[in-house]
């Protein structure tokens, strides 16, 4: 979870990598804050009437806070930031940032399943297809990530180092902090894994459906519809593009962490990492433009809101129309 090797770096070859990715932190806490601010306050409009709808406001919780922790997160990355401030962002606000995080996959990892059950199996009555399981399930991904991974380190990640020569968010654990994140990188990274099959066999699945059906209608199936039935492919498209480089980049460095006690050699500065670590956030961004291609209801209730406000013009007559023939939520 808490990775350490994004901790900053008194390097100055490092320290400019860190100014610029302070600047990106920045823009991209402005863009996700106004998307998921809209997120949060359509689906507070919502009921919660299905499986996807349960995920997707769980989803934007949890979007919310890796939002919030952004600007901690830049401000500890400039070149003068003090040893308290980068403590504190090490102690508290990684933490909620991973955990956080990981809840996301969790939660795209969920909502592959629910795309397989609406695209294979339409029909069915399985468990997995009931909104209180939903509700449940999603319940139990908030408990369990964070209370085996936030909670035990908030309180073990309890030392205060006295400058920046260290890498600080190495040396605030204690002994007992030190045993709990090797078991918490190997926790989140076999987490990571067991969501990527799960999304791989979804996708496979649905990739079969989405062909024969292609085959079986070849003669009656309008453009638009083919585009509705893609749509389901963007939650792929964004789990490779957001998560994949940084867990494959991250499979040599857990090992040595898992396998070395000395931390300071696990946690060389690296500006690809780093980059990595910020496409996977980039996801906070992404997510809101999930709800509006594969949520219907969802994308009323923003047509709706934007008429009410007068933001919405010609579009919205347009974005309704579609909707009568959209089969994607």
């Amino acid at each position: 979870m808490m990775s350490t090797d994004h901790s900053p770096s008194l390097s100055s070859g490092h320290q400019t990598g860190n100014v610029a990715f302070v600047c990106s932190y920045f823009l991209l806490f402005v863009i996700a804050l106004l998307f998921n601010s809209v997120s949060a306050w359509v689906s507070l409009h919502l009921r919660s009437t299905s499986t996807f709808i349960v995920y997707l406001k769980n989803l934007v919780a949890a979007d919310l806070l890796v939002t919030l922790c952004l600007p901690l997160i830049a401000v500890s990355k400039l070149p003068g930031a003090s040893v308290e401030v980068v403590s504190f962002t090490c102690r508290y606000t990684f933490v909620i940032y991973f955990s956080c995080l990981y809840i996301t996959l969790a939660l795209m990892g969920l909502i592959s399943l629910d795309r397989y059950f609406k695209v294979v199996r339409p029909y069915g009555r399985l468990l997995g297809q009931s909104v209180m399981f939903s509700l449940v399930l999603s319940t139990s991904v908030w408990i369990v990530i964070f209370g085996s991974t936030a909670v035990p380190t908030l309180i073990l990640a309890s030392q205060v180092p006295f400058n920046r020569t260290e890498d600080v968010c190495a040396f605030v654990f204690s002994p007992g902090g030190q045993a709990l994140h090797r078991f918490v990188v190997l926790f989140t990274n076999i987490l990571f894994w067991l969501i990527s099959l799960v999304i791989g066999f979804c996708y496979i699945c649905i990739t079969l459906k989405v062909l024969q059906s292609f085959r079986n209608s070849a003669s009656n199936n309008s453009q638009g519809s083919r585009k509705t039935k893609l749509r389901v492919f963007l939650i792929l498209l964004e789990f490779v593009l957001c998560f994949v480089p940084l867990h494959l980049l991250r499979i040599p460095n857990t090992l040595i962490k898992l396998f070395h006690s000395d931390y300071g050699v696990a946690n060389e500065p690296n500006l690809l990492s780093d980059l990595f670590l910020w496409m996977s956030t980039a996801n906070v961004c992404l997510d809101p433009l999930l709800y509006i291609s594969l949520c219907k209801e969802y994308r009323n209730k923003l047509v709706d809101m934007m008429e009410a406000a007068g933001i919405c013009v010609g579009l919205c007559s347009s974005e309704k129309q579609d909707d009568s023939q959209d089969t994607s939520q």
